[in-house]
């Protein structure tokens, strides 16, 4: 699952600068800044995510919420919704993106996967649409 054919190393990824509305909170401080927990599985996810500079799902289930508007990180949407993972698609640089559905309103979002994802989930959404065709489970059967 490689992301390139080893031409260049990789730009790092820029600091993005996030606006906050009159009144919201920034940051917090203590050790709910270095966590959150999971809507899906209820793990304590770190907020730290390895290949990303904004942690938005957990890497065991997936499982992501409705908070970002139309930039990563901004925070901006009404919904605070339960999305799930329903696909992954990769670039054509070879990284690979996550496909999340909102449960509340159906919006799709990509997002880049982390590098302590989970490789069973990643490889399980992948495979989906060879697991849900007729010809290809026939096929499959026949390896």
């Amino acid at each position: 699952m490689g992301r390139r054919n080893h031409r260049e190393p990789r730009r790092p990824q820029r600091r993005k600068t996030v606006l906050r509305a009159r009144g919201e909170q920034g940051r917090r401080a203590g050790p709910e800044a270095e966590s959150f927990r999971c809507a899906g599985c209820r793990l304590d996810v770190p907020a730290r995510a390895v290949g990303s500079a904004h942690r938005n799902h957990c890497p065991h289930c997936l499982t992501s919420l409705h908070v970002d508007g139309r930039v990563p990180g901004d925070r901006a949407s009404d919904c605070r919704g339960r999305m799930g993972a329903v696909g992954v698609f990769a670039r054509p640089d070879g990284e690979w993106m996550l496909i999340h559905r909102c449960a509340s309103c159906g919006e799709l979002s990509s997002n880049r996967i982390a590098g302590d994802d989970n490789a069973r989930a990643l490889v399980r959404l992948a495979v989906r649409p060879l697991a849900a065709s007729e010809a290809a489970r026939r096929a499959l059967a026949h390896l």
